[in-house]
């Protein structure tokens, strides 16, 4: 039974490659907030300290950069 609890803890919280977030985060999001690789590459950059290693956990970094895209500071004009 532990063993089964395991293996559906590792689907539920995948730690994901940035291609992989990317198409999650696309996949749940309207339109107004879809993603590019460019932006998650200056997202990462910009919030260098939410990172630990070099994966995208969509339950840890999801939110932050749906609050991120949306800030008053990210203009319209610069994304790419």
């Amino acid at each position: 039974m532990i063993s089964r609890f395991k293996k559906i803890q590792k689907i539920i919280n995948p730690n994901l490659k940035k291609e992989e977030f990317l198409k999650e985060h696309n996949r749940l999001s309207p339109t107004n907030l879809k993603a590019t690789i460019p932006l998650l590459s200056r997202f990462r950059i910009e919030k260098d300290s939410l990172f630990k290693n070099d994966t995208w956990s969509i339950d840890k970094l999801r939110m932050p950069f749906v609050n991120w895209l949306t800030s008053s500071s990210f203009k319209k004009g610069e994304r790419k």
